[in-house]
């Protein structure tokens, strides 16, 4: 990925984080509150800082690292959330998890489902990663429409996996694999080729939580 231009498709670009990006992505969070606050990971014991440049500092150390990829999402120029590639492993498991939050106000625009989308495929071509992953909450319909749309393979139920909202809370796993899309994310969803089913959730799972 050419890191000065990015990652375009129509209107959406996604681009790595820039320490300019502290002011615009931090007010964002803050008028965003009620609406990104039940799915916000927290920590148990400890308190959420919304210092964005120390955040955007570590996110970039990782980066250099080669720890994770951090990105903003963009709309006709204008900051509309953030996505994290992050957990990288290498070795025998060469694989990441994909975290990510939009503004209300972008909402509805396919901007997520294309960011994603994007990101995969840079993994899987740019940074020699083989699987990505998504874990989300069940409660959270916006992001299983996005697993939906692009035909992230449904993995399982975990329990109390991640601390959100201020406690442990169960999430559904969903994965690809460089082997499931050949052709590329992106292009697999925007020529009509993504299964239908392949993130449906059991019956069991669903009635489980």
């Amino acid at each position: 990925m050419d890191q000065a231009t990015g990652m375009r498709h129509g209107p959406i670009e996604l681009r790595l984080v820039r320490s300019r990006d502290a002011r615009p992505l931090q007010h964002e969070l803050l008028s965003n509150r009620s609406w990104l606050q039940p799915w916000e990971a927290t920590v148990p014991y400890g308190s959420v800082s919304f210092d964005m440049r120390l955040s955007i500092r570590r996110l970039l150390q990782q980066y250099r690292d080669g720890q994770g990829y951090p990105f903003v999402m963009e709309y006709d120029g204008e900051v509309a959330g953030q996505l994290n590639v992050w957990g990288v492993a290498r070795g025998s498991l060469c694989s990441a998890t994909i975290g990510y939050w939009v503004s209300e106000r972008f909402a509805g625009k396919g901007i997520t489902p294309t960011a994603v989308a994007l990101a995969t495929d840079a993994c899987f071509t740019e940074y020699a990663l083989h699987r990505m992953e998504i874990c989300i909450r069940p409660e959270n319909a916006a992001s299983l429409r996005v697993v939906q749309k692009l035909g992230f393979r449904y993995e399982g139920l975990r329990r109390r996996y991640i601390h959100i909202d201020g406690d442990w809370r169960d999430h559904y796993a969903f994965a690809l694999t460089r082997e499931d899309v050949p052709q590329g994310v992106l292009a697999r969803w925007l020529n009509g080729q993504v299964p239908p089913d392949a993130a449906t959730i059991p019956p069991s799972d669903r009635l489980a939580i």
